[in-house]
C-alpha cells in the first residue's frame, strides 16, 4: 500500500512535468498574439459630414458595422474595432506591417450605383446579394454580381428598357464599366470587367459584399508598431512571467516544502491547461491578457495557501496528516469559492462593458479562475492525500505544518 501510493504520486508528477516540458513552448507560440506583441497597424477613421450626408450616432454606427464586416473579410487575425468620442473609430490590424491597402478597403465610401444613359440611378448596392472574384475563360479578372430577389427583377426591367444602349456601373461616382446591352437579363446576375488582377476585383467584391458606408470617412492617424517593439513587450513579458512563477515556486518550496512541491506541480498543469484553453478557443494574447494569465497564477497559489494554512492549523491541534489534511481542504472551500466568485464577477463585467484588450484580461483572468479551481480543489488534494497515504512522511514538518 505504501509503495503503492508513493508510485502512484511519482509517476502523475513525473507526467505532468514531462507534459509540460514538452509541450509548454510550441503551445505558446502557437496562440495568436495581439498588437502590442506581434506589431501591425494602428488606425484612426473619422466620419466626416458632407453635402450629401451628415454624421449623427446612427450613422457611426453604421460605419463601424461596415468596417468590422470589411475586416473580417480581410480574414486578419482578432482586429480590435471600436468607437472614440462621437465621430471617431480606432481599428487596430495585428501583423498589417503595411497599412496602404488595408486603409483603401477600410476607408472606401464603396458606392454602387447602376445608371441609364440618361444618367439616372436605377439601382444600387442595396440590391446586391452577393458579389465574388472570378476569372472568366478569356482570362479575364471579374466580379460576378448576384441580385436579390427585389435586385433582379430591377436589373430585368432596367436591360429590358436599354437593349443597344448603355449602362454604367459605377463605384464611388467612378465608371467601372459601360457595357451595351444586347438583351434582357432576368437571371439577376452581372459581371463587372476591367479589373487589372485578381487582386483588385478580390478587393472591390469585398466592398461590394459588405456594402457601402453612409458617410464620407477620413483617415486621421496611422502608426504602425513595428515587430521590434513587439518583440521588446514579449521579451519584457515573458521575464516578468518567469520571475514571478520563480518566485512562487521558491515561496511555496520554503513555507509549505512537500505540500509546496505539490502545489508547483499543479501549478505546472493549471499553466498548461490554461494555454490549452486558450488555443481552443483561439483567442489572441496581448500584454493585458499575460497580465490576467500571471494574476490568475496568484490566486490559484493563494487558493493553495489557504488550503495549506487550514491544514496547518488542524495538525497543530492534534488532528493526524489524514485528518489534518482532509478538514484543511473542507474548512478552505468555502473561503476559496468565495473569493474566486467575486473575482469572476468583476472579470464578466470587465468582458462585457469592456473592449479589445480589455475583454483579453477578462478571458485570461476567467480562464484562470475556473482552472485555478480545478488544479486547487481536485489535484492538489489528490496528491497530497496519495502522498499521506503512502505513509512514507509521518512528520507533520515535512508538510509545513
Amino acid at each position: 500500500m505504501r509503495w503503492g501510493n508513493l508510485t502512484k504520486f511519482l509517476v502523475v508528477v513525473l507526467a505532468i512535468v514531462a507534459v509540460f516540458g514538452y509541450y509548454i513552448s510550441p503551445l505558446a507560440g502557437s496562440i495568436k498574439q495581439g498588437l502590442d506583441l506581434q506589431g501591425g497597424t494602428h488606425i484612426v477613421l473619422e466620419a466626416v459630414d458632407t453635402p450629401e450626408a451628415k454624421v449623427d450616432e446612427d450613422a457611426v454606427q453604421r460605419v463601424v458595422k461596415i468596417i468590422e464586416k470589411r475586416v473580417n473579410e480581410l480574414g486578419l487575425t482578432e482586429p480590435i474595432i471600436q468607437r472614440q468620442g462621437e465621430k471617431r473609430i480606432i481599428v487596430e490590424l495585428p501583423g498589417i506591417k503595411e497599412p496602404d491597402k488595408a486603409i483603401e478597403i477600410l476607408g472606401k465610401t464603396a458606392l454602387l450605383e447602376f445608371q441609364d444613359e440618361s444618367g439616372n440611378t436605377v439601382m444600387t448596392g442595396k440590391d446586391l446579394k452577393d458579389a465574388k472574384a472570378q476569372i472568366d475563360q478569356s482570362n479575364r479578372n471579374l466580379v460576378a454580381l448576384e441580385f436579390s430577389d427585389e435586385g433582379t427583377k430591377k436589373f430585368a426591367e432596367l436591360t429590358g428598357k436599354n437593349i443597344g444602349k448603355h449602362i454604367a456601373i459605377l463605384l464611388d461616382k467612378q465608371v467601372l464599366t459601360s457595357p451595351v446591352v444586347e438583351e434582357a437579363i432576368p437571371s439577376g446576375k452581372a459581371v463587372i470587367t476591367g479589373n487589372r488582377s485578381i487582386e483588385e476585383a478580390q478587393r472591390l467584391a469585398l466592398l461590394l459584399r459588405s456594402g457601402s458606408l453612409p458617410v464620407k470617412v477620413d483617415v486621421m492617424e496611422i502608426r504602425t508598431v513595428g515587430p521590434t517593439l513587439g518583440q521588446d513587450s514579449k521579451d519584457k513579458s515573458v521575464k516578468a512571467f518567469g520571475i514571478g512563477v520563480t518566485a512562487i515556486v521558491l515561496f511555496m518550496l520554503a513555507f509549505y516544502r512537500l505540500s509546496g512541491f505539490v502545489a508547483n506541480i499543479a501549478l505546472l498543469l493549471y499553466v498548461l491547461l490554461l494555454l490549452v484553453a486558450l488555443k481552443m478557443l483561439n483567442a489572441t494574447l496581448t500584454l493585458p491578457g499575460i497580465a490576467g494569465i500571471i494574476l490568475s497564477i496568484g490566486m490559484a497559489v493563494d487558493a493553495n495557501v489557504l488550503i495549506f494554512e487550514r491544514f496547518k492549523e488542524e495538525f497543530r491541534s492534534g488532528k493526524t496528516l489524514r485528518a489534518a489534511m482532509d478538514a484543511g481542504f473542507n474548512r478552505a472551500f468555502a473561503t476559496i469559492l468565495d473569493s474566486n466568485v467575486t473575482t469572476m464577477i468583476a472579470a464578466v463585467v470587465l468582458f462585457y462593458l469592456g473592449t479589445g484588450p480589455i475583454k483579453g484580461f477578462a478571458i485570461t483572468l476567467g480562464l484562470g479562475i475556473i482552472l485555478s479551481m480545478f488544479t486547487a480543489i481536485t489535484l492538489t488534494r489528490w496528491l497530497l492525500r496519495t502522498l499521506i497515504y503512502s505513509k512514507s512522511f509521518k512528520n507533520g514538518k515535512v508538510f509545513g505544518a
